[in-house]
Parts: structure tokens; C-alpha cells; sequence
């Protein structure tokens, strides 16, 4: 009811309280004030991540606080706002919100290293308008643990809970966005985010947020957005219409998500007015978890609802080549111990070879051989049943393969040491020929269902390119077809291993985690994997179901509606694009 009271203040403020106030609803004034926290003030100069920075923050333990019990934790970029200190006495003082130790912190500043009225270098639009995750481990890594070794005049100990659900972050203007950016990356650690006149606009980036939130899957995270239509309308963009965006974004892709929109301008008067209830709203049902569901439809098309990633396998150096047997088997490779392996129908895995001379991509054929890139050798190599080598090919530096059903193969060769990158074909009979030339760096590789078609990812750029195949297997009408999306802390999208499936979809191994595009070329969805890491994937099990991918030290399976495509088996025909 207090939430209720709230709300209906806000917008009517005499006609709530004397409705509230009929039905015996209205609060008590209440007859002394609330126990008083602590506020220290502090600096940090030893940051590796923004080196050369130094910065104030201030920490607020409340009178509550027991040491005993890690804390709920809420950090603020741009210093102490909306009078924070006050505003969370009262409201842990009512048990509106969990008992929570504040940190507020400035962003950072480079002392000019020469002296003499020279300029220092200001960190605020780097650290908070920048996309990615420095900012966040700049927290979770440097000033979070800083913090803990801290202690009240009173001697308590500061323990932070290191429970994403426990823990909060905001900010006004790009602090907001800087904010929303250390839950976006780091959900894990931050699940609650206030966003007063958030900049997400093209700054650093930011005007990217409300396509990747539509596509992405569902991070669990709450929102709360507030902003004025006197907001900013300069060269960066319109903030007002901005975070209209943004909350639609977040309504379609199924986030929890609430706001308070006004008349102001890009100033922090209507923030500090909401800022209690925005609180409220934010810890509601605490500690119950935050949850999500997923809006898009494209995601829902993929996903099993309940069904997430698993893992299958760790304890590797460096995974990559899953390829798929027509029982449903799923081998890989560690590339750097020179060691292959499969997971079985049972979900076990076992070492299949004790050398694989650094295999890297691999596929089977229609006879059941496991034909693998050899890098050590520069040798395609292929194995039998029994894992029994033999040379296929040589003189083929490469990197992945595909196999057509009718004995074809596809090979990328990315170019090392200055070569050119290359795309050979191995026909049928075993003659081995280049087929193109001019990619950056060709990688992932995957034909289409019907395999009239073969795509190529070009690692060091964010376009996978579409080659219509001849009748005696080159590659026709080259063209830069699939627009990928690469993170702003990267100079491309690392475009690695591809599979399709039976409807045309193509799986995309990305820095940002697996895009999935539709026939047309567009990125429908985007799956991130548990450790932020992909490098190649492919469909497995015994209805094709399984999505297996590599992740560094790890392999993960995860089980989708989609039926995969095995390429060695007869082609299949999907249904036309939408245009």
C-alpha cells in the first residue's frame, strides 16, 4: 500500500491523500527522526583499468549495518545525488528497502603530468558514455574491494554482498547510461539501475542500446527511467525521445521497467524528487529475484522456455571445430594440447584422439570420416571410425571446413604472416583449388540448407559474406551480405565458427555472443553464452536440437525449438525469407 500511496501522490497529490485518508490509509506522521548513517569521504588513485585517474567516493553505511551480514550494496556515479544519505535512513528505517551500504563515486581524472597550468586529462565521457565492461570491472575489481577494507568510526567492518540481486546502480545524465552499462555487462553483479536523464545517445555509442536490448536475450534486470521533454536536443541526439526508446526497447524484449516522465529539462530537480519512490519500485519483493521474461519474438521462435545453458565439458585450454556424426555425437577439439573429443548421446566425454597435430575446424562427411584442419601440418586430415588418420590434403594452412553432400568441401584460410586469406575447394575426387581471394581474414564457414549457397565470416570485419555455388563447386555473385554487430571495445565483430538450420536461420560465433540471422541478412537475435566467450557451434544430439558451443576452457549445450542441419546429408529446402 505504501507503493500505492506513492504513486497516487505523485500525480494527484489532494485528491490521494484525502481518498487515502477516508480509508484509514494515510501514514502517521512519524515522531522522530530516523537513525542517521555514517558518510566518510575517501579517494582512490591506483585504478590499473583508467591508470593515471584519481577520484573521490564517498561510502554510507547505515546505523543498521551489522558486519555480521554482508550488506546490500547501491553504487552512484557523479558523487553523492538526490540526497541519498537521507533517502535511504528513512527508507530502511520504514524496511522499504533492504539494509544497504552506498558508494558514490566520481569519475576520473588524469593530473596533468607537466605541470604549469597544463591540462589534466577528464575521464567522465570515456568512463561513463563508453559502451563495454572496463567500467564495471573498474568497480567490481578496484573500488568495490578498496571499499571492504574500509571501516566505520565505530569499527564496523565493511562486507558487501556479492549477489547480483542484492545490489543496485545509478546515475543522471551519462552516469545513467554508465550505470545501465555496468548491469548490461555485469548482471551478475548489478540487477537494479536508476536512470535519471539517461545520455543514450551517439556520444560513445550509447544510441545502439535500444537495438541490442530488442535482440538480446533477457538479462535479469529492473529499470527505472525518468526523464523531461525539455531535455537535451543537440548534436549528440534527443535525450527526451532517447529514453522513450529505451523503455519501449526494454517493454519488447520483456525487462521489468518503469518511469516517471515529466516536463523538466536536463537537470537533476525531477530525479531528486522520485528518487524515493524509483527506490521503492526498485527493491519491491527484495529479496525475492529479479526476473524477466522473453518479449521478442524471434527469441521466442528459438528458445525453450526454463531451458538455459549447460555445461558439458571444462578443464581445457582452448575449444573450437564441434562437428556433429548422424547419430547425434559431437566432437571437438583443444587446440592447444593437440587433443580431440566427444561427447556422447549420454552426455559423457571422452579423449577420441591423443593428437590431433592442433586440429582446429572439422566436419564429417556422408561415409561417416571425421575430416579435420590440421595447423600444425597444414594438413586437412582424415579419420576413420577408429579415429585412424590419413592425409586428404596439404599445403592448406586452414582454419574451418564444411562438407556438402555430395563429397564437396569448403575451406577458410585466414592468411598468416602477411599471405592473402583464402577459400579453397576440395571437390569430390580430392583436387584441391582456391576459389577466392580478398577477405580480411576468412574463418567460420557453413553452406545453406539447400546448399545453393556458401557463407564465408570474415573475422576482422562484421559482415559474413554469400557466395552462390557452380555446378562444378566456385563461388559466384560474392557479396557482403550478413550485417553483424560488433561491441565497442572491439575493431570488429571476431566473426568466427557458423551452422545453419533447417529453416535458414545462421548461427553466427561473435564477440557479442551467438547472433542468429534470418536469410535476408539481419541479426534477428543475439544468445550471449555463460562465460562471454564463443568461438564455434554446431547442432548435436539425437533430433538435432542441441545447440553445442565452444567457450574458451569450456563447452556448453543448450537445448533450442530449432532443428539444426547436418551439411553431409541430403539438402533440405526452407521456406523463403520474409523481405
Amino acid at each position: 500500500m505504501p507503493r500505492l500511496f506513492d504513486s497516487a501522490f505523485r500525480r494527484t497529490p489532494l485528491a490521494a491523500l484525502l481518498a487515502l485518508a477516508t480509508a484509514g490509509l494515510c501514514p502517521r506522521a512519524s515522531t522522530a527522526a530516523p537513525p542517521k548513517g555514517e558518510v566518510t569521504k575517501h579517494s582512490f588513485a591506483k585504478s590499473t583499468i583508467f591508470p593515471g585517474t584519481t577520484r573521490d567516493y564517498w561510502v554510507y553505511v547505515p546505523k543498521q549495518y551489522n558486519p555480521a551480514k554482508p550488506a546490500c550494496l547501491w553504487v552512484n556515479q557523479d558523487g553523492i545525488q538526490n540526497k541519498a544519505p537521507e533517502v535511504f535512513d528513512e527508507l530502511i528505517d520504514k524496511k522499504e528497502i533492504p539494509i544497504m551500504i552506498g558508494v558514490f563515486v566520481t569519475p576520473g581524472r588524469a593530473k596533468s603530468t607537466k605541470g604549469g597550468g597544463s591540462l589534466d586529462r577528464f575521464n567522465r565521457s570515456f568512463e561513463y558514455d563508453g559502451l563495454g565492461d572496463a567500467y564495471a570491472r573498474f568497480l567490481l575489481e578496484e573500488l568495490l574491494p578498496e571499499v571492504e577494507t574500509l571501516s566505520t568510526t565505530d569499527g564496523r567492518a565493511i562486507h558487501l554482498s556479492k549477489d547480483g540481486n542484492d545490489r543496485g546502480i545509478g546515475g543522471s545524465s551519462s552516469g545513467a547510461i554508465c550505470a545501465f552499462t555496468a548491469a548490461w555487462e555485469r548482471p551478475d553483479s548489478f540487477r537494479r539501475v536508476f536512470s535519471a536523464i539517461g545520455t543514450y545517445v551517439g556520444l560513445r555509442g550509447g544510441n545502439v542500446y535500444p537495438t541490442l536490448i530488442r535482440k538480446t536475450e533477457p538479462k535479469p534486470l529492473r529499470v527505472f527511467l525518468q526523464d523531461g521533454s525539455s531535455d537535451l536536443n543537440i548534436y549528440g541526439g534527443d535525450w527526451w525521445m532517447a529514453n522513450q526508446e529505451m523503455e519501449r526497447a526494454l517493454i519488447f524484449a520483456g525487462y521489468e521497467v518503469n518511469h516517471d516522465w515529466g516536463t523538466g529539462g536536463h537537470n537533476g530537480q525531477h530525479a531528486g524528487k522520485i528518487f524515493p519512490e524509483a527506490m521503492r519500485w526498485l527493491w519491491k519483493d527484495w529479496p525475492e529475484p529479479v526476473k524477466t521474461r522473453v518479449g521478442s519474438p524471434m527469441l521466442r521462435d528459438l528458445l525453450v522456455p526454463g531451458e538455459g545453458w549447460t555445461l558439458v565439458s571444462e578443464g581445457h585450454q582452448f575449444t573450437e571445430g564441434p562437428a556433429c556424426n548422424a547419430k547425434g555425437e559431437v566432437f571437438f577439439n583443444d587446440i592447444p594440447a593437440s587433443k580431440g573429443y566427444k561427447i556422447g548421446l549420454d552426455g559423457k566425454t571422452t579423449v577420441f584422439l591423443q593428437d590431433t597435430d592442433k586440429a582446429n575446424g572439422q566436419a564429417f562427411g556422408r561415409d561417416g570420416r571425421l575430416f579435420a584442419v590440421a595447423t600444425k601440418v597444414d594438413q586437412v586430415l582424415v579419420y576413420d571410425a577408429e579415429g585412424r588418420p590419413s592425409t586428404y590434403a596439404t599445403g592448406i594452412r586452414g582454419n574451418d571446413l564444411v562438407v556438402g553432400f555430395d563429397g564437396g568441401m569448403y575451406i577458410t584460410q585466414p592468411g598468416r604472416g602477411g599471405e592473402p586469406s583464402l577459400v579453397w575447394y576440395v571437390s569430390p575426387k580430392g583436387d584441391a583449388r582456391v576459389v577466392d581471394k580478398g577477405l580480411k581474414s576468412a574463418n567460420g564457414i557453413a553452406l545453406s540448407p539447400d546448399q545453393s549457397l556458401l557463407y564465408v565470416a570474415d573475422y576482422s570485419s562484421h559482415w559474413v559474406y554469400s557466395f552462390q555455388i557452380g555446378p562444378d563447386g566456385s563461388l559466384l555473385n560474392k557479396q557482403r551480405f550478413y550485417h553483424l554487430h560488433a561491441p565497442d571495445t572491439a575493431e570488429d565483430a571476431g566473426l568466427d565458427g557458423m551452422k545453419v538450420d533447417r529453416d535458414g536461420r545462421l548461427y553466427v560465433a561473435t564477440r557479442m555472443g551467438i547472433q542468429v540471422c534470418d536469410q535476408a541478412g539481419r541479426v534477428n537475435a543475439i544468445i550471449p553464452t555463460p562465460n562471454g566467450k564463443v568461438a564455434n557451434l554446431c547442432f548435436g544430439g539425437e533430433d538435432l536440437h542441441t545447440l553445442f558451443a565452444t567457450c574458451g576452457d569450456k563447452v556448453y549445450k543448450r537445448k533450442l525449438k530449432v532443428q539444426g542441419v547436418l551439411p553431409f546429408q541430403a539438402p533440405i529446402m526452407p521456406a523463403a525469407p520474409r523481405l
